[in-house]
């Protein structure tokens, strides 16, 4: 029996796809969008408080091992998780050298498209 590639692709989307949780495709790309942040030589401010690059893709992990179920997207983990703090509210911002400050929303979103458009 033929199975037309979009029934497929629908098969293969059901089998990976758990409600609320994000799929191991998502998982694996917000992986590579954290290691992205520990090699960018940034600081990362979180709080008033700066942190260098590795400590701030550890946050990052523990952010998503936290919220995984609000990030059923890499888009939905920047946004909801990866950009301020539940505690506070305040934006985190990326202060890499050379370049001006910048919200860590902005510079993810970057770097993610950056990311989708290299593969």
């Amino acid at each position: 029996m033929i199975i037309r590639r979009e029934i497929m692709a629908a098969l293969i989307v059901g089998c990976l796809w758990r409600p609320g949780f994000a799929s191991e495709p998502v998982a694996a790309e917000i992986e590579v969008l954290i290691q992205a942040v520990a090699s960018s030589g940034c600081e990362f401010e979180r709080n008033g408080n700066r942190y260098d690059a590795t400590a701030a893709a550890d946050h990052l992990r523990l952010k998503y091992r936290r919220g995984k179920r609000y990030a059923a997207s890499t888009e939905k983990f920047i946004d909801r998780l990866a950009s301020k703090s539940s505690f506070t509210g305040r934006q985190y911002l990326m202060l890499c050298p050379g370049e001006n400050e910048q919200t860590a929303n902005a510079w993810l979103h970057v770097a993610l498209n950056a990311q989708r458009h290299a593969d």
